[in-house]
């Protein structure tokens, strides 16, 4: 028993999954049940980052113990599981008002953007194609599909550059760069797979966006039919608050953050310091590590439960949890009062050596 509870997938398995009893509960009986699910994902998990400092153990794995692929899987047929719940009671088949049924849309949209939307980023990353079609297909029900083209080819290319759309300039409020990175994003996207189409030799390749706004279109429909217009109005907005999280979540982890060019021309590589962090331990459990955002981008191929935060100092830390920097992201003036000063140190900070990419925390 020791031994299975030092793997430390067992640990962001017991956050991330918590939550679905709860909202499974918030569909079927309202009430207490939603301002419960909506105050776990909230207010429980910002409590627990701060009132409580916890290092996990070291990965220590054994036959038995969960991997974090198993994981991964676990949490696509909670998704879809908890997709299909949540518009059971969008659609009032479960008897909820109309009170119940917006509480029912931030509860559940909470999960799809915060948990769902974490899980989906790690399984487009991995190298398994079964894994990747999961995290696609998890993008594409929130219709988002084409954020899985647009992260791997042009974010991860181009990020802390005038060339990625997920980077959000200095002085850039939220909602100008919302509109901006979801138009701009789709775009870059499909420009960037139709590159790659057009460059296959003597085979077939359809460009993934095709497939990206079908299963978005088949997606509405079937809601459509099966739940009617309350239940698509509801899926709509449920999809819509869970990609705000997405942008969110993009628009404070590269805030104000930009590579330089060297002398020859060239931008310098992607470092540590092109990357907002959070050290937080319960939201980096429950959005399985992402707020160890450099170590991400030095590692894209890297699985979450070995991502390591930056040695302090060396790279940039936010001053509150991802969760809690998103909410105050959506005052600009605040979040530029409170943030502009940071990004602008970093970008004026000297270059620093190659060696350097590497300092990152065992811990």
């Amino acid at each position: 028993m020791t031994r299975y509870l030092s793997n430390p997938v067992i640990y962001f398995a017991a956050a991330t999954l918590a939550p679905a009893p709860l909202l499974v509960a918030a569909a079927l009986f309202g009430g207490g049940w939603i301002l419960i699910s909506i105050l776990y994902l909230a207010l429980f998990s910002f409590a627990m980052d701060e009132w409580t400092n916890l290092t996990l153990p070291v990965a220590e794995f054994s036959e038995e113990a969960p991997t974090a692929e198993q994981l991964g899987i676990a949490l696509v047929i909670a998704h879809f599981l908890l997709l299909l719940v949540g518009l059971l009671a969008l659609s009032g088949l479960t008897g909820l008002g109309w009170s119940g049924r917006f509480g029912v849309i931030v509860a559940f949209g909470l999960f799809f953007g915060q948990i769902s939307n974490s899980n989906a980023h790690e399984l487009i990353h991995s190298a398994d194609k079964a894994l990747f079609l999961l995290g696609k297909w998890v993008y594409i029900s929130l219709l988002f599909g084409h954020h899985t083209s647009v992260h791997r080819l042009v974010h991860h290319r181009y990020v802390a550059t005038g060339e990625d759309p997920a980077t959000a300039d200095l002085d850039e409020g939220f909602y100008d760069y919302a509109q901006r990175a979801w138009r701009d994003g789709f775009r870059a996207g499909y420009e960037m797979e139709q590159a790659l189409t057009s460059r296959v030799d003597g085979k077939s390749r359809v460009n993934p966006y095709v497939i990206y706004i079908t299963g978005a279109a088949c997606f509405m429909l079937l809601v459509l039919v099966i739940f009617g217009l309350p239940g698509l109005f509801g899926y709509l907005l449920m999809a819509a608050f869970a990609q705000t999280q997405l942008l969110l979540s993009d628009y404070v982890q590269h805030y104000g953050l930009l590579r330089r060019r060297l002398p020859g021309g060239k931008v310098e590589q992607v470092g540590i310091e092109h990357s907002w962090n959070a050290p937080h331990w319960f939201t980096a459990l429950t959005m399985l590590n992402a707020p160890r955002h450099s170590d991400h981008h030095l590692n894209p191929k890297k699985a979450f439960v070995d991502l390591r935060l930056p040695v302090a100092g060396s790279a940039p830390m936010l001053p509150y949890s991802l969760p809690v920097m998103c909410a105050i992201a959506l005052y600009p003036p605040y979040w530029r009062q409170m943030m502009s000063p940071r990004a602008k140190a970093w970008r004026n900070a000297p270059l620093r050596p190659a060696e350097a990419e590497t300092d990152l925390a065992r811990a």
